[in-house]
């Protein structure tokens, strides 16, 4: 399935949202080799963490899939759909 810039973008968004989630789980648990997690803790880690890679790999191939259709490289697309994902624009205010 064909996705556009801005699809690309917000697949990113939520992408680096699941991301902040994982990172969030970490500092809040701290390092399992230091202090042990339960069950539960380790369950939510994993879930949490299975989720965000699940979602970077989604990007990755749509991001993929883009830069054939548009014949562009690959790697410039990704660059573009990173930066507008990571500082949009302002929106402007009604005047």
């Amino acid at each position: 399935m064909a996705h556009t810039f801005g699809e690309l973008v917000e697949m990113q968004r939520v992408a680096d949202e699941a991301h902040g989630r994982v990172l969030e789980l970490q500092d809040a648990y701290g390092r399992p080799t230091s202090t042990p997690w339960t069950a539960e803790q380790n369950e939510t880690y994993q879930r949490a963490w299975q989720h965000w890679r699940a979602l970077a790999g989604q990007v990755q191939a749509a991001v993929t899939e883009h830069a054939k259709e548009q014949e562009k490289p690959r790697f410039g697309v990704e660059a573009a759909v990173r930066v507008k994902a990571w500082h949009p624009e302002p929106e402007l205010a009604a005047a």
